[in-house]
């Protein structure tokens, strides 16, 4: 295989990976203030397949209980008038959307570099 076009291909993927950390975190943290909502983590797997590595991506929902108010006028309180709130971290997801926006421009980059040499490379051969 072009190792070029597998620079692209491994650059690509990086960004798709990215794009799901990006969603995933812009989920999480419009409903921090969400009653009862858990948290969406992505695992992700590396998995070979033949010569070209791709990525398995799978959401789950994080289990860690979320901070219990006592508000017996809410509509969600429990019997006994507690509220269990969103397990959401608003700066923890703010960091981890701040490091995918960045690995997400990285991959970018990767991919204009290796499609510049490649423009290069057929233009020496044209000559």
């Amino acid at each position: 295989m072009n190792p070029l076009k597998a620079i692209m291909q491994q650059a690509v993927s990086g960004m798709q990976l990215e794009t799901r950390r990006i969603t995933v975190a812009a989920e999480n943290i419009s409903n921090v203030d969400t009653p009862g909502y858990q948290k969406k983590m992505l695992l992700i797997e590396p998995q070979l397949s033949g010569s070209s590595q791709f990525l398995a991506m799978k959401e789950m929902l994080d289990e860690t209980a979320g901070q219990r108010d006592y508000n017996p006028s809410h509509p969600m309180a429990d019997p006994d008038g507690y509220v269990t709130m969103s397990n959401v971290s608003l700066v923890m997801e703010m960091a981890d959307l701040r490091e995918a926006n960045r690995t997400y421009e990285a991959n970018l980059n990767a991919f204009q570099q290796a499609r510049s040499m490649y423009s290069s490379l057929l233009d020496i051969l044209r000559r």
